[in-house]
């Protein structure tokens, strides 16, 4: 029988642009296809370090398996280190739709005065935005505006720090230092916490959440009730970017 081919892990080169070395990731991203098959086929820890979620990113390569956001999130991580001028940082979604919610991650990026992201999800345009974005509150937005068009209303957002570019460093990635309960917030509200946030990043004042006690996280419109029991990991897998 015949082995299907792999498709080749881009290489940067010095003639490409950092748009066109982004488009060589997300293509390599779709060429490894959405996984639909309901098994996750590599597991991703959010809590572990970057080093062992940049082996996990190896092994990816590798396998050349289909993957879901969550993998994406960390290869494209994986893909773009060592490029200093790009800073990734992960983007979540909650949303609601027919009385149930999803939950969905993208890789935010910022280069050169501009956001875009890498991702995958089953919608095309849930997944990859171009570089070109003048503001985070813009990409957030159009993420919004493009959630709408499946009938699912946006419940929360949250956006991490940028990701160190050191592929052997120790420390997890931070996931949600900025968390948004944007359902009940009007988009002036959002833009303005937004564009701090955004400005607080470039400026690279932000610590981890950890670092900041007793509140865990910056929130806003956020209840301080006690946290709903954690959903099994089947369940949680099989909600995961229904989007």
């Amino acid at each position: 029988c015949v082995q299907p081919s792999m498709p080749p892990v881009p290489n940067y080169k010095l003639s490409m642009s950092i748009p066109e070395w982004l488009q060589a990731i997300q293509t390599y991203m779709k060429m490894l296809q959405y996984n639909h098959t309901g098994t996750q086929f590599f597991e991703i820890r959010k809590t572990r370090p970057l080093s062992g979620l940049m082996e996990t990113a190896k092994e990816m390569t590798r396998e050349s398996l289909p993957i879901k956001c969550l993998e994406a999130v960390i290869l494209g991580i994986y893909l773009t280190n060592g490029q200093p001028s790009v800073e990734r940082f992960p983007i979540s979604f909650k949303t609601h739709f027919s009385g149930n919610y999803f939950h969905h991650v993208v890789l935010g990026i910022y280069c050169n005065g501009r956001y875009g992201s890498l991702g995958m999800s089953r919608r095309s345009d849930l997944m990859d935005k171009p570089l070109t974005y003048r503001t985070l509150s813009d990409l957030i937005f159009e993420f919004e505006d493009s959630y709408k068009k499946y009938l699912h209303s946006v419940k929360k957002v949250k956006i991490g720090l940028y990701v160190p570019h050191e592929p052997h460093s120790f420390q997890p990635i931070e996931w949600k230092q900025l968390v948004l309960n944007v359902s009940k917030m009007m988009r002036t509200e959002v833009r303005k916490e937004l564009e701090k946030f955004a400005r607080d990043m470039r400026m690279k004042i932000l610590k981890p959440s950890s670092a900041h006690s007793p509140m865990k996280e910056r929130s806003r419109g956020k209840s301080l009730s006690p946290r709903r029991r954690q959903a099994s990991p089947q369940r949680r897998a099989c909600r995961r970017d229904k989007s």
